[in-house]
């Protein structure tokens, strides 16, 4: 049966949240110590007022509206009162570099720029000769000369709703740029939309469910699956103070959902591993035994069994261990919903355990982003689930030299019109399959005989190592740094003998188990040391001991400094950028083959 979606655009799905939700919680956030909560009805009315706002800066149907603030209700105003004139709306993260926000609004011509404070503002205030087209700078928080305060524009009368069809564009959302300058991805309201519906269709979301919002909304990801998504069926979002605040803001919030990247669930993982470890003693004996009966669990649950002994020890030990950890997210967290990058089995198979059920999905920014999810109707955990409503894989093995993996490429009302004034770009990518156009994602996976897809690798992160064998490193980095001593790793072997790592040790962890072995806290006397190098290449084996033996690096070199969006070595969505880590320590990994 075809797929109709039940939304066309998102001013659809504005309205008809609006109407139906209107005396629920909608934003949570903190001031003052306290969570203070907006309803659907005061969401629509800044809205209504902000539209006309725009309409009163000349705004119209086919203009760029551009933001750089983190989430906050200001933010989603702007959106839908973009939405609601016609006008594009153009996200930007506040971590990224200035040079990149100059590039963006000067690539799409935003007319309007809303900045999250005077400092973002003043910033592209001097650059202002270069963006001709920028006719007006809105402040959220504070005032600068020149520029309007949000609050002006949030006073005055409404403005009708402009006549949206599906195939207007609703939002230029630029991708991170890891091999070179930012591209603006054209995202339709129908490939929005068609994303929203399929939510509807699959996923268990219901009116009084509630999220802790973190993951930023500038990401496809955050912005479809949780702000459009929730607030298409009636939820409500708390919006997290800072990222080192979400453990205690998931306390006080007690979301049902969370929406998030593999790193954050890695944080759980090696946070608790971490903390019992510490303990030691019956805490630890107590968490190795709930672990241990969770999957024996699992395992009977697998093979259509069941035990009632097992069944009372993990009760017992749920309550005395697993209910524990779940409060620290606020007691009441039901479901999490992967993606953005591939969650290590082993991780979604503990989040599972603890109770927290996992949802692993698969898209991109240019496929809006969904296109694969497990669901509670279909759901395996290792793959990222089956195509969602609309949606065709298929898997192109002439990309690869590979007879079972081959790139991803996936066609559906979910893929984007277009990188913006990229021709070549947009030739390169699209392809005709069976009379229809299809997204070349770049990721390299295959579908197993059920048609549950299997994410393997990005295709240009695929080397050759001189005696030919092919290596595709982020799965056994991302394995790698479910070791507590890792912070973060990076694998090197391009036209090689053999594969090396660039390693930033967990210090948190690294400096208690140096000073109890007589070996110092000094960090950089501890990249140099023999005993922490033995230790750092342990973990590398222990953690990679499913991997072949030559994707395994052989050799290894500790850095301090780790990679971070601040000093440009990952892109907001925390991806790693293989040639800035290269530019800056190219020499340090050359050293390792030069014995």
């Amino acid at each position: 049966m075809a797929f109709e979606p039940r939304f066309t655009t998102l001013v659809q799905v504005y309205e008809q949240a609006i109407a139906s939700f209107a005396s629920r919680p909608l934003f949570g956030v903190k001031k003052s110590g306290t969570w203070q909560w907006s309803t659907y009805a005061e969401f629509g009315a800044k809205v209504d007022a902000m539209r006309g706002g725009l309409t009163r800066l000349g705004i119209e149907k086919g203009d760029r509206v551009a933001i750089i603030s983190n989430n906050r209700p200001e933010w989603a105003i702007a959106a839908y009162a973009s939405y609601g004139i016609g006008a594009s709306f153009v996200p930007m993260y506040e971590s990224q570099q200035p040079k990149d926000w100059q590039y963006i609004l000067a690539d799409c011509g935003a007319k309007v720029l809303f900045a999250a404070n005077a400092t973002i503002a003043e910033g592209i205030a001097g650059h202002l000769d270069e963006l001709p087209d920028l006719k007006q700078v809105v402040i959220i928080d504070g005032s600068s000369e020149g520029c309007m305060a949000f609050d002006e524009l949030v006073s005055g009368e409404s403005a009708p709703i402009a006549a949206v069809e599906g195939e207007d564009i609703a939002g230029y959302i630029y991708t991170s740029g890891t091999t070179g300058k930012p591209k603006g991805v054209l995202l339709s309201h129908h490939n929005f939309a068609s994303n929203v519906s399929a939510i509807h269709e699959i996923f268990p979301i219901a009116e009084d469910d509630r999220s802790l919002s973190f993951l930023p909304w500038a990401h496809s990801f955050g912005q479809t699956v949780e702000l459009h998504g929730l607030f298409s069926m009636g939820g409500s979002m708390g919006i997290a103070e800072a990222v080192d605040k979400i453990v205690a803001n998931l306390a006080e919030v007690k979301p049902t959902l969370l929406f998030s990247v593999p790193r954050i669930f890695n944080r759980i993982y090696d946070g608790l591993h971490k903390r019992m470890a510490e303990a030691g003693g019956l805490k630890l004996k107590l968490f190795e035994a709930a672990v241990s009966t969770a999957e024996q669990r699992k395992r009977l649950a697998d093979q259509r069994k069941r035990s009632g002994w097992t069944d009372f020890k993990f009760n017992i030990l749920d309550g005395l261990v697993f209910s524990k950890v779940r409060d620290r997210f606020g007691g009441r967290l039901k479901y999490a919903f992967s993606g953005g990058a591939a969650l290590s089995k082993e991780v979604a198979e503990f989040v599972d355990n603890l109770g927290i059920m996992v949802y692993e999905g698969y898209g991109l920014t240019e496929t809006s982003p969904i296109a694969t999810a497990n669901n509670p109707s279909a759901r395996r955990i290792g793959s990222v689930g089956k195509p969602i409503p609309g949606v065709h894989i298929h898997i192109d093995k002439e990309a690869t030299d590979d007879p079972k993996h081959g790139e991803i490429v996936i066609i559906g009302p979910n893929v984007m019109q277009g990188y913006y004034g990229l021709e070549e770009e947009n030739e390169r990518v699209f392809v005709d399959i069976e009379g229809k156009k299809g997204f070349r994602s770049g990721d390299m996976g295959y579908l197993d005989d059920d048609g549950f897809l299997y994410i393997t690798g990005r295709i240009k992160e695929q080397y050759k190592l001189m005696n030919g064998k092919y290596v595709v490193p982020t799965p056994l980095e991302e394995r790698i740094k479910l070791s507590r001593f890792v912070a973060n790793i990076m694998i090197h072997g391009a036209n090689e003998v053999f594969n090396v790592a660039l390693v930033v040790p967990d210090f948190d962890t690294l400096l208690p188990w140096a000073q109890e072995k007589g070996l110092g806290s000094d960090r950089a006397a501890l990249m140099q040391n023999d005993a922490v190098r033995t230790l750092i290449q342990d973990e590398i084996d222990r953690y990679g001991a499913d991997f072949k033996q030559y994707e395994k690096p052989r050799k290894v070199a500790l850095v301090e400094e780790d990679f971070t969006t601040e000093n440009g070595l990952l892109t907001p969505k925390m991806s790693l950028k293989r040639r800035k880590v290269m530019e800056r320590y190219g020499d340090t990994i050359a050293a390792l083959y030069k014995d």
